[in-house]
């Protein structure tokens, strides 16, 4: 694999829980340079997400004023080049907008404006460049000024990692659709299954998707997250490390909501994606590091079903296995016994007659989809050695 000296990322997000520790995930990983980052509407609303970022930023200055030495652990907080912060969507390409204030609250981090005023913005964190454009404008500003490793691909975007849909389980918003599909099924249609021919500028053989199917797994457990980095969690009063003070701040709420749901840890959707991002630089073929699979998926995205928007439709008529009119729920059965990744067919193909037969040249169309990730606990050790500096216990 070849490997480039720092992965410039432009930083998509739409700042709820999961999505603020994965920004903090990502300022404390060398291996990236973050060039921007576009804040979006989603968890919650535009204006409050970008207020959530800027708290991001205010809590490792506060912890690094009393923690010095723990500059080193925050690589991409002093660039030497500022990160641009900008606008993106306020809202989806079509239809109604939804979002998670169920889960995130309404400020997108379980209320710590009311909870925490101490929290709330103070002064504007000097780290950020504030750009009036949009998002769109803002990324492909910085595609045309930055050429560097346009040798490694045709144009000068390497790769594009998503967190989203649900391909094999269930969805976390409705029965069928994951949060970010569900928010914005036309524009995630658009650039995942658009109609032939197909006109989006960027190739999909350069997008990696990582759904339901991968992130769920990887889970915080809320008792290590006590044990291992903020032994005050369950009291009234908070950490005085001001990082700790921070992320403890709405995680005490996500630990609330999570066990209404019978569980007692946090889904790490988002971070999963920026710790891909961190060990799959791009490349010229794809190439994943090791502990990382990845397998191509072809599926439409339903738009406008009146109980299904969102829903990943796969066709799973080019899954290896799944062969036309075979009994879905043995072959279920057999993969659920499997440990991981996609398994081959464990029945023989049965002759159906189909309106529309599936593509011949397969190889030629589908996403990417991570199949594979080197495991929960590698994730936890890197996440809680980088943004809380808690080492593994001996």
């Amino acid at each position: 694999m070849t490997l480039i000296s720092r992965i410039p990322v432009i930083f998509d997000t739409d700042p709820g829980v999961d999505d603020i520790i994965a920004l903090l995930f990502a300022l404390s990983s060398p291996e990236l340079e973050i060039l921007a980052i576009i804040v979006s509407y989603g968890n919650t609303d535009l204006d409050s997400a970008y207020a959530n970022v800027l708290k991001s930023y205010q809590a490792i200055r506060r912890h690094l004023d009393l923690h010095p030495h723990d500059a080193i652990r925050f690589p991409n907080f002093f660039n030497a080049i500022k990160t641009i912060i900008c606008r993106g969507s306020d809202g989806p390409l079509e239809g109604a907008l939804h979002s998670a204030t169920y889960f995130h609250g309404r400020d997108g981090l379980g209320e710590i404006n009311e909870r925490h005023p101490d929290l709330n913005i103070t002064s504007i964190p000097e780290q950020l460049e504030y750009s009036k454009e949009s998002g769109t404008e803002v990324a492909l500003r910085l595609l045309r000024e930055r050429e560097t490793h346009s040798e490694l691909v045709a144009t000068h975007v390497g790769r594009i990692i998503c967190m989203g849909g649900a391909l094999d389980v269930p969805g976390n918003t409705s029965p069928v659709a994951e949060f970010n599909f569900f928010a914005d099924p036309y524009a995630a249609r658009e650039l995942l299954s658009p109609e032939t021919p197909y006109a989006f500028p960027f190739p999909l053989d350069r997008f990696l998707l990582l759904p339901l199917d991968i992130t769920t797994p990887h889970q915080l457990p809320f008792q290590m997250y006590k044990e291992r980095v903020d032994s005050s969690f369950d009291s009234p009063e908070l950490s005085q490390i001001p990082i700790t003070h921070f992320t403890s701040a709405f995680l005490s709420h996500t630990r609330r909501i999570m066990k209404q749901f019978g569980s007692d840890a946090m889904q790490l959707h988002d971070i999963v994606a920026v710790w891909c991002a961190t060990q799959n630089p791009p490349t010229m073929k794809e190439t994943y590091a090791t502990g990382w699979k990845a397998a191509r998926r072809i599926f439409d995205i339903e738009c406008t079903g009146e109980i299904t928007r969102g829903m990943v439709v796969v066709d799973r008529r080019e899954d290896p296995y799944y062969a036309p009119g075979a009994n879905r729920a043995e072959v279920q059965a057999e993969l659920e016994r499997a440990s991981h990744g996609y398994k081959d067919s464990v029945v023989l193909p049965a002759p159906v007659e189909v309106e529309s037969p599936p593509s011949k040249d397969k190889n030629s169309r589908g996403v990417w989809c991570i199949t594979e990730t080197p495991g929960s606990e590698a994730l936890l050790e890197t996440l809680l050695k980088r943004v809380w500096g808690a080492f593994e216990a001996e």
